[in-house]
C-alpha cells in the first residue's frame, strides 16, 4: 500500500459515518473506522487527530472565511446586512463543496451524541467570534457587533439545517427563509 493512499480521507469519512450510524458514535473506535476503510489506525491519524474530527474536517476554516466575507461586504451596509450577505456567500460556497447526502448523514450522527453537539456549539461560537471581530473592524459598536454576531451564527446554523432538510435546495433560499422568520419574530 502506498504511503499516502489516494482517496483514503474520503474512505475514512464514509467508514466513520457508516459505523456511527450503525452502532452509535460512542460504540465506534478509530481502529474500527480504519479497518472498515481498509487502512491502518496509524493511517487514520495522518488525516484526523481523533474520532470526532472525522465529522468536522475543514470546519476550522469556516470562521475565517465568514469573517473575511463580513469585512468584504458593502461598506455602507448595516451590520446585519453585512453579516447576512457574508453568510449567504460563504454558505452558498460551502453548499457547492459539501456532499449533501453526507451532510445529512453527518447531521443524524451529531444529533444523536451530546459530545458531538458540544463540538458543533464550539464551532458556532468560533463563527460568532469571527463575525463579532469583523463587525468591530467595520466600526460597529461592541454591543451591536456581539448581538449581530450571535444572531448571525444561529441564522447560519439554521440555514445549513434547512439546506440539508430541503434535499440540496439553494442555501440562499434557506438563509432568506430563516432571516424572514427572525424578522417576523422581532416585529
Amino acid at each position: 500500500m502506498a504511503r499516502w493512499d489516494p482517496g483514503a480521507q474520503e474512505r475514512l469519512t464514509e467508514a466513520a459515518l457508516d459505523l456511527y450510524l450503525e452502532r452509535g458514535y460512542d460504540a465506534v473506535t478509530v481502529a474500527d473506522i480504519a479497518e472498515r476503510a481498509g487502512l491502518t489506525r496509524r493511517s487514520y491519524f495522518r488525516y484526523f487527530p481523533d474520532k470526532r474530527e472525522v465529522l468536522f474536517a475543514g470546519s476550522e476554516r469556516l470562521p475565517a472565511a465568514v469573517g473575511e466575507a463580513v469585512l468584504a461586504a458593502d461598506p455602507a451596509a448595516s451590520p446585519t446586512a453585512a453579516v447576512l450577505d457574508a453568510l449567504d456567500r460563504v454558505g452558498s460556497e460551502v453548499a457547492t463543496i459539501v456532499d449533501h447526502a453526507q451532510a445529512a448523514r453527518r447531521r443524524v450522527v451529531i444529533d444523536a451524541s451530546a459530545e458531538l453537539q458540544e463540538r458543533e456549539r464550539t464551532k458556532a461560537a468560533a463563527i460568532a467570534a469571527a463575525i463579532d471581530e469583523a463587525l468591530r473592524q467595520r466600526g460597529a459598536e461592541p454591543h451591536v457587533a456581539t448581538l449581530v454576531a450571535q444572531i448571525g451564527s444561529v441564522v447560519f446554523g439554521l440555514a445549513f439545517h434547512r439546506w440539508i432538510e430541503a434535499d440540496a435546495a439553494s442555501f440562499s433560499r434557506g438563509l432568506r427563509a430563516v432571516a424572514e422568520s427572525l424578522r417576523e419574530l422581532l416585529v
